[in-house]
């Protein structure tokens, strides 16, 4: 199907992939790991074709399809959510595929009611949605997705396994979403030091045959550096007596054409973080009687009731939109609502936005930044800390203004993990986080003594971390006892029952012809705000596409040795920087 030889990239003279080879097979469900920058994404793209080895081959059927799903991507503005996903289909296929669409769209999350709303009034999530829905519905031979799961909610994630489950596709898929991958996938090929290691097995079989691969790599590697460290004392020792010199000039060639040994050696996964305790806060932190959210015309929830005792840790999770974010706000004082919300005695809230990111001091350093707010034995090991979240050895020493949008989230994530509050709010947590870092977070959390509330639709991240769920859904927020499991097992019994009873309603909605001037004026300047800020979205995202572009381009040129100049590689890292920056306000104006 696709055989790749002896594969080499590399960019500004920095090996990224180094003479890897391997075939995908019809059927295989490959899941791509390793750490953030192994090059997962670069091996992605050029398995797509947008990328060109420097050395090597990638071979393919001459028929084979392929469906790629890249992390950020551009949509036409124009067209309707439905004529956008029509636009894949010619004539006959357009009769053929028609209910297969809609049942696509809706497993997505979408509502009938979404069908006609241009693609422009979509967030970059959203549009995410439906680039995925127009490469499910040509049925590639070879899917390739890049975090798809990163804007889907639980029930989607839900529909897009079972999706590729039953998919004829080949599937290559890289994601941070443990129960995800291990829910598609049958293969696991690691990228790591350039190199891949393929095992025939899901995720979860793949780290423990991984921890006894590593083991073995590490006690080679430190054999050869006892072994050169030997070898050097000896040559430095008799270097200059003549009666040696013979050993000595055997030793030093044995030397030089002794292949080393490389191990990533750097093991973080049992660090153990444990954040300063948190002061004691009133039994109740958060008593809520019947709040009601209202935009305009839009009730996003109304009758909600909830009391969440101390030491609790409860997730809010459902479809997006369903106003989990909204009463994360309202809990934190951002919006105005009807009904009773308290906030108990004592409590001193650390929350985490999307936006949390815009608020670091680009003047500091990484370590600077930390080493601010670090209190107590934390500080020394701050270092550790750093490098559990991907910011080991130099990358400590950035300046947070050249780093992107998912580097500043994860900073920030520490940063307020090291400020003292005994009541944490955590809106989606964990999507800029590997799986190392994720397990890590999770031991935190779990060891943290205040209480935790997280917005999330990461199954295996909410897995025995909390002990209550609450479901936003229809307008309602409903409470449900046990993990995240025990919620999903009830949820499918539940929902088989509502589909028989519930049955959706188009009754007109009640005008309210009271409503105040200033009411009315205040609607119309919030419509102006985001009329405006879709259209910074939209000019950004047209920037972005244009140096993207010019990056492939150059990328082109410096494939090639005698263009690899001081004043190409400085273009290079200038445009890089620039798309960094520009994805960094993409995001803060999406959210």
């Amino acid at each position: 199907m696709l055989s790749i030889d002896h594969l080499s990239i590399e960019f500004s003279s920095r090996p990224i992939l180094d003479d890897i080879s391997f075939l995908v097979n019809k059927k295989d469900r490959i899941a791509l790991v390793g750490k953030n920058g192994a090059g997962k994404t670069t091996l992605l793209r050029l398995i797509a074709g947008e990328y060109q080895p420097t050395a090597g081959t990638i071979s393919k059927d001459s028929d084979l399809t392929i469906g790629y799903l890249p992390q950020v991507m551009l949509l036409s503005d124009t067209r309707s959510l439905r004529d956008e996903v029509m636009s894949i289909f010619n004539g006959e296929d357009e009769a053929r595929f028609i209910a297969e669409m809609d049942r696509t769209i809706i497993g997505l999350g979408f509502e009938r009611k979404d069908f006609d709303r241009p693609c422009s009034e979509f967030s970059g999530g959203w549009r995410m949605r439906i680039e995925l829905a127009k490469i499910l519905l040509r049925h590639p031979d070879l899917l390739l997705l890049d975090e798809p799961t990163n804007h889907l909610d639980i029930e989607s994630i839900q529909w897009l396994e079972t999706f590729l489950k039953t998919s004829q596709s080949a599937v290559i898929v890289v994601s941070h979403d443990r129960a995800f991958i291990d829910n598609v996938t049958n293969r696991t090929i690691e990228i790591t030091l350039g190199r891949i290691y393929d095992y025939d097995v899901n995720y979860s079989k793949f780290v423990v045959l991984r921890q006894e691969r590593h083991e073995q790599q590490v006690r080679a590697y430190m054999n050869q550096q006892k072994m050169i460290q030997e070898t050097e004392d000896f040559i430095e020792r008799f270097r200059y007596k003549a009666t040696k010199a013979v050993q000595v000039q055997s030793r030093i060639k044995q030397l030089n054409k002794l292949e080393r040994l490389e191990v990533d050696i750097e093991d973080t996964s049992r660090l153990n973080l444990r954040f300063p305790p948190a002061s004691r806060s009133g039994d109740f932190p958060v008593i809520i009687q019947d709040l009601r959210k209202d935009y305009g015309t839009h009730t996003v929830i109304k009758d909600v009731n909830l009391t969440i005792r101390r030491g609790e840790k409860v997730a809010f999770v459902g479809k997006n939109g369903e106003g989990k974010t909204t009463l994360v706000r309202c809990i934190m004082g951002q919006l105005d609502y009807f009904g009773t919300l308290k906030i108990g005695h004592n409590v001193k809230i650390g929350y985490f936005a999307q936006n949390q990111a815009s608020l670091l001091d680009e003047n500091l350093t990484v370590f600077e930044t930390i080493d601010y707010v670090a209190v107590g034995d934390i500080r020394t090991k701050i270092r550790d800390i750093l490098g559990a979240f991907m910011f080991g050895g130099e990358a400590s020493d950035k300046k947070v203004k050249v780093l992107s949008g998912g580097e500043r989230s994860r900073l920030a994530m520490i940063r307020l993990l090291l400020e003292p509050c005994n009541l944490l709010i955590l809106d989606e947590p964990t999507n800029h986080l590997d799986m190392q870092s994720k397990d890590i977070l999770k031991e935190a959390l779990k060891d943290f003594n205040g209480t935790v509330i997280c917005v999330s639709h990461d199954r295996d991240f909410l897995d025995g971390l909390v002990e209550k769920v609450y479901e936003f859904g229809g307008g309602h927020v409903r409470e449900h006892l046990g993990g995240i499991y025990d919620f999903l097992r009830a949820k499918k019994i539940s929902s088989l029952q509502e589909l028989e009873f519930s049955k959706p309603t188009n009754s007109p909605k009640p005008t309210n012809n009271s409503s105040s001037k200033a009411d009315y004026e205040a609607q119309k300047a919030e419509a102006a705000a985001k009329r405006k800020k879709e259209k910074q979205i939209a000019e950004t995202e047209a920037e972005i596409a244009a140096l993207e572009k010019q990056q492939a381009e150059l990328e082109a040129i410096l494939s090639e040795p005698a263009n690899q100049t001081q004043e190409n590689f400085a273009k290079y890292e200038h445009i890089k920087h620039t798309i960094e920056q520009k994805l960094y306000e993409w995001e803060l104006l999406s959210e």
